[in-house]
């Protein structure tokens, strides 16, 4: 809260300083929710932070160190008709799901009423043989160590570096949540490494465990998830974040157009959940057709 002095009279006498109203805090989460706020990942091996999609400060380049604050309990899916594009105008997705169960109402070009079924989820159905057109995704919200203001960043995980196993304290982010939780951790009481995997043939990123957080640091945690655009961020696309409005275009022949989103990394098989598949519907060898008499006589006999 600030010091300065900001009453050209003095006030009555008051014992204490009193806290933010809640009639100030709906401005202040008005102010905030306006101004939208998330991490990149670059295909060059850089984080840079965006503010209303434009660049702030200098890339962080190899490893960020972040305190995951909020995260959705299940895995989000996306999805894009076209190949990212940075040359053109960018826009929402075609598709998605907060919780990988069946599209937003936000989206205007559904694939399916559920995704378990979407044709977009079946292997085959991407740019090779095993990959899918609609890719996992996880967008959690961060601090950033160090970061002063404390402010809320959403961070975008790509499908390849959210499953599959870790090695050591080494994970990709499924693996690194259920590391933590066996050996007691939080991940908001932990001050996290996010780092490119350099053995890797494509953009990967690994977690590792840095630390336990300070007092201050957990000052700023809860500080961070009483704020209206922690869970907005695991909510909304990346393209929403960066204030994107430009819906795509659902016809089969269209022009090329961006997604509003990190570049993927090489279309290549993912790890992923398993996935259910829907019975094979039985097939009824036809029979033959009773005559007219033949109905008749099975009537009698009931």
């Amino acid at each position: 809260m600030s010091n300065i002095a900001i009453f050209k009279q003095d006030g009555a006498a008051v014992s204490t300083k009193r806290e933010l109203s809640d009639f100030a805090k709906t401005f202040e989460s008005a102010t905030n929710a306006s101004t939208s706020r998330r991490i990149q990942t670059n295909t060059n091996g850089t984080f840079k932070r965006l503010v209303n999609g434009k660049q702030i400060g200098d890339a962080i380049r190899g490893e960020i160190n972040v305190i995951i604050v909020y995260a959705l309990p299940k895995v989000s899916r996306i999805y894009y008709k076209e190949k990212f594009d940075p040359a053109k105008e960018a826009t929402l997705p075609n598709c998605w799901s907060n919780l990988g169960d069946k599209p937003e109402e936000a989206a205007s070009d559904k694939q399916h009423t559920n995704c378990a079924d979407c044709p977009m989820n079946i292997a085959g159905s991407g740019e090779t043989e095993k990959s899918r057109a609609c890719r996992f995704q996880r967008r959690i919200s961060v601090l950033v160590e160090n970061d002063g203001p404390g402010d809320v960043y959403q961070f975008n995980i790509p499908a390849k570096s959210i499953f599959g196993k870790g090695t050591g304290n080494v994970h990709p982010f499924e693996s690194y949540i259920k590391f933590l939780l066996a050996n007691g951790e939080s991940p908001d009481n932990v001050v996290t490494n996010i780092s490119y995997d350099l053995n890797a043939d494509s953009m990967e990123l690994m977690f590792t465990p840095l630390r336990g957080i300070t007092d201050e640091e957990y000052a700023l945690v809860k500080a961070a998830q009483a704020r209206p655009e922690t869970q907005m961020y695991t909510k909304i696309t990346v393209a929403q974040a960066d204030k994107v409005t430009k819906q795509p275009i659902a016809i089969e022949q269209k022009p090329k157009i961006a997604r509003s989103d990190e570049p993927d990394e090489e279309d290549a098989e993912v790890i992923e959940e398993p996935i259910k598949r829907p019975a094979k519907k039985v097939v009824v060898p036809p029979q033959d057709k009773q005559s007219l008499a033949d109905v008749v006589d099975d009537w009698s006999k009931d």
